[in-house]
């Protein structure tokens, strides 16, 4: 295959929900949150007795029209379970048919888990605006990450996005679970740098105290400290305060405004390096704030229902 930058949509994934995906009740409350994306989960949260009713389940909310109603704007995506497992080839084929916004795949490991799932779309005709978001959850996707990453600088890739399973992390590896992730940290950064590289959003892992709200603000700042473009959620009680972090503040939209306006005065225009109230600005800057402001154009338009055009 060539190495090619594809085209991806561009949408707000500050808050990513979790929720099982034969859980009736959780679903018609959908309509009503403010999650910039649902993961309806055929994987953990479904016991293998209840797979087949799960599937089900999510053919009828999209054959049924009630995906259709949901927000303008707020991404459907389906976990599957790994296609090595007694269900994966099903939920693939029944993900492929409801033609969500993506499909994501829980312990990615290498390429090779993302361009089977890629071959198996294809030749189903799927169409390209099906994308992928990959797990990485274990040693080996940990250290695999920047190759995973690659596959989605490929000809015809997928790829869209990378999602942190920090509690399969954990139990993989044994690290402690403490306040502030100290032991999770180095790991962490390194899924955040692989994704960059390769122009992927990257996700960051539940918090799985859905009551303990100032643990969860103080670990999605750290997160988005660290780089994440958001985290993902196992309960709408999370939702506001994610998107709220995750968000672009006026203190940022006020910065970014001031340096696209000053290099758009006409003395300035070709210039490398500007003075700016009193600091140096390069056009990296520009580059940066550039996206912060379509970043929030993109959630404003989220948030009024408009969807992300």
């Amino acid at each position: 295959m060539t190495q090619t930058s594809p085209s991806r949509p561009a949408r707000p994934r500050r808050s990513a929900l979790y929720l099982p995906a034969g859980n009736s009740r959780a679903l018609a409350k959908l309509p009503a949150l403010g999650c910039d994306s649902v993961i309806l989960d055929l994987e953990d949260s479904v016991a293998p007795g209840a797979k087949h009713d799960a599937r089900e389940a999510v053919r009828a909310f999209f054959k049924d029209g009630r995906a259709a109603e949901l927000p303008e704007g707020m991404e459907k995506i389906i976990r599957i379970n790994t296609l090595s497992s007694p269900w994966g080839g099903e939920d693939l084929l029944a993900a492929r048919g409801c033609r969500p916004d993506a499909i994501l795949i829980p312990k990615v490991e290498s390429p090779e888990d993302i361009v089977a799932v890629e071959d198996a779309l294809e030749q189903t005709d799927a169409p390209a605006s099906l994308r992928l978001w990959a797990m990485i959850e274990t040693p080996l996707g940990v250290m695999n990450a920047g190759r995973i990453a690659q596959a989605a600088r490929t000809d015809g890739a997928r790829l869209d996005c990378f999602v942190v399973g920090g509690n399969d992390l954990i139990k993989e590896t044994g690290v402690a679970d403490l306040p502030g992730r100290p032991w999770l940290g180095t790991w962490l950064m390194q899924i955040v740098l692989a994704a960059r590289a390769y122009g992927l959003d990257v996700l960051d892992g539940v918090y799985n105290d859905f009551k303990d709200l100032d643990g969860l603000a103080a670990e999605a700042r750290d997160g988005q400290a660290m780089g994440f473009d958001g985290k993902t959620l196992i309960h709408p009680g999370q939702i506001g305060v994610v998107n709220a972090i995750f968000g672009v503040d006026a203190k940022r939209r006020a910065e970014a405004k001031a340096i696209i306006d000053a290099y758009a005065e006409a003395g300035n225009r070709d210039r490398g390096v500007i003075s700016l109230d009193g600091r140096m600005v390069e056009r990296l800057h520009l580059e940066i704030a550039e996206r912060v402001m379509e970043k929030a154009r993109r959630i404003d338009l989220r948030d009024q229902g408009e969807g992300n055009t």
